[in-house]
């Protein structure tokens, strides 16, 4: 896939460090419960950790009880969804549509009127 902004995986590399490349762009997660933003709630807007691009208001995120930041839903256009297939079962990956930064994936399990829950890594997002 193409991306606004596109660098080569040792630019990422050296911009994001080890840990948020890792997340970023070799689609890791971070350990639950472990992540900065998991139990924040101050009032802004999440943006991606690679490339500033505001993903998510924080009138849409929960406490989800799963050890991640969850969200109600995404600022329109701003999250790109892809099938993943890995791991044995079938999701759907969520990521930045300006960079492809990987995120997380998106569940129809949510307890708010959308019925969705964005579970995201901390370590994918910034806040302002």
């Amino acid at each position: 896939m193409k991306y606004p902004i596109e660098k080569t995986e040792a630019e990422w590399k050296e911009q994001l460090g080890d840990k948020k490349f890792h997340i970023l762009r070799e689609k890791g997660t971070e350990y639950p419960h472990s992540g900065e933003y998991n139990l924040h709630y101050e009032n802004g807007t999440y943006v991606c950790a690679a490339c500033q691009e505001p993903l998510f208001e924080s009138n849409s995120k929960f406490d989800a009880h799963c050890g991640w930041p969850s969200f109600d839903e995404s600022i329109p256009g701003k999250v790109k969804y892809i099938k993943d297939s890995t791991h044995g079962m079938i999701r759907t990956e969520i990521v930045c549509a300006n960079c492809g930064g990987h995120l997380g994936h998106i569940f129809d399990d949510g307890p708010t009127k959308t019925g969705q829950r964005y579970c995201v890594n901390s370590l994918s997002i910034d806040f302002k």
